[in-house]
């Protein structure tokens, strides 16, 4: 199974890291699918808690988060967002695509949704899988895994060289 996963302690850097690496992946004419932070967009909240993801496969940009007012302290992620994101890299088959990017494995992964099935569909399918982890969710994920998940440096270089010997 060729799955690995990031986990950076440094506030947004697995996310730096995934897009950079999805950005010098298709710049080199690979096929990517799943989805990866929006690194142009800039939240509006000190707590960064306010996204954009990119579609690898399309290009195309969601924003994942719902404005709760300032000073809400709940969950700002957008339920019909996040399923629209999900559906979007759904239509894709995937076919020809030399990696699976997640920029996170969060709460809904954590309980079993969100997207789950897409990597269980990228692995079945042979397509090498990346996902980010953050530390909340890293005992989930290694269940999900079945602590077979290599657990990669948050650095640029051991990703890229992970990703040239998986592809």
């Amino acid at each position: 199974m060729k799955i690995a996963y990031v986990t950076s302690q440094r506030r947004g850097e697995t996310d730096r890291l995934l897009s950079e690496i999805a950005e010098t992946l298709q710049a080199a004419g690979l096929r990517l699918a799943g989805i990866v932070k929006d690194l142009s967009y800039t939240s509006r909240h000190a707590n960064g808690c306010d996204m954009r993801v990119r579609v690898l496969s399309e290009g195309s940009v969601i924003k994942i988060t719902q404005d709760l007012g300032e000073g809400s302290g709940a969950c700002r992620l957008d339920p019909a967002a996040i399923a629209e994101a999900i559906s979007r890299v759904e239509a894709d088959p995937m076919e020809g695509a030399s990696l699976f990017i997640l920029n996170k494995f969060g709460p809904e992964e954590s309980a079993g949704r969100g997207f789950c099935p897409l990597i269980a569909s990228a692995l079945e399918r042979g397509i090498p899988v990346l996902v980010g982890v953050g530390s909340a969710s890293e005992a989930a994920f290694s269940n999900f895994s079945g602590g077979m998940a290599k657990s990669l440096p948050d650095n640029l270089e051991d990703i890229h060289h992970w990703c040239a010997a998986v592809m």
